[in-house]
């Protein structure tokens, strides 16, 4: 089973609100998730966005795949340096 972690739309029309997800990559979109990571909400002048740190280091350490915008997302929340660095720990230890 293939996980990524992606956004499931919500809200209204015209209106979108994300969470972010685990979900095993032949699930719909807006289909059952494994697991909330966290909440993103782009409509604000400027972009809210909670993401729950370490359940996402788990699942990206699990061989979870993030998408690009949630790649993005967790570039500018420090998760995605915070991973490599443990990463390189790891590999080096």
């Amino acid at each position: 089973m293939a996980v990524k972690i992606r956004l499931t739309r919500m809200g209204a029309k015209k209106k979108p609100f994300y969470r972010i997800v685990a979900s095993d990559s032949r699930s719909p979109r807006d289909g059952k998730y494994l697991e909330l990571i966290g909440t993103y909400n782009p409509l604000p002048t400027e972009k809210e966005v909670k993401i729950n740190e370490e359940v996402a280091l788990k699942w990206l350490h699990q061989g979870a795949i993030p998408s690009d915008t949630v790649r993005n997302l967790f570039s500018e929340a420090g998760i995605m340096k915070k991973f490599a660095e443990e990463k390189n720990k790891k590999d080096n230890a």
